[in-house]
């Protein structure tokens, strides 16, 4: 997919660090601010950005970086296929695909695991 070319960015204080404009001109990014005091400038990304937070977020650790991008991840396969969406009509994305691939769940295969020293 590669870097884009321009990103948009808000107000926030974190976003005037020396380090984030060295970061943005290493990578050859354009950034373009939103209007100021208008936080609906931007309602698709507002609302995606608090669905991930309200439904996935709040619910689950994640250890690393590498944990949140894996576990992220599969929020978007869920979201993107399996997740009922009101512009839907209440279906699910593969439902109005025609491409409906969930399967049933198996209890039988379901066991603790242990993770990092012991932690179930």
């Amino acid at each position: 997919m590669g870097t884009p070319k321009y990103l948009s960015t808000d107000h926030d204080s974190l976003f005037t660090f020396h380090r984030w404009h060295a970061n943005l001109r290493i990578l050859e990014i354009d950034e373009i601010k939103t209007v100021p005091r208008v936080p609906v400038s931007h309602p698709f990304v507002e609302r995606l950005i608090g669905s991930v937070r309200r439904e996935y977020l709040d619910h689950v650790l994640f250890w690393n970086v590498h944990d949140l991008e894996r576990k992220l991840d599969e929020y978007k396969e869920y979201y993107n296929g399996y997740r009922c969406h009101a512009a839907l009509e209440g279906e699910t994305p593969l439902s109005i695909s025609g491409n409906n691939v969930l399967g049933n769940a198996n209890i039988d295969d379901y066991q603790w695991k242990s993770h990092c020293r012991g932690l179930y």
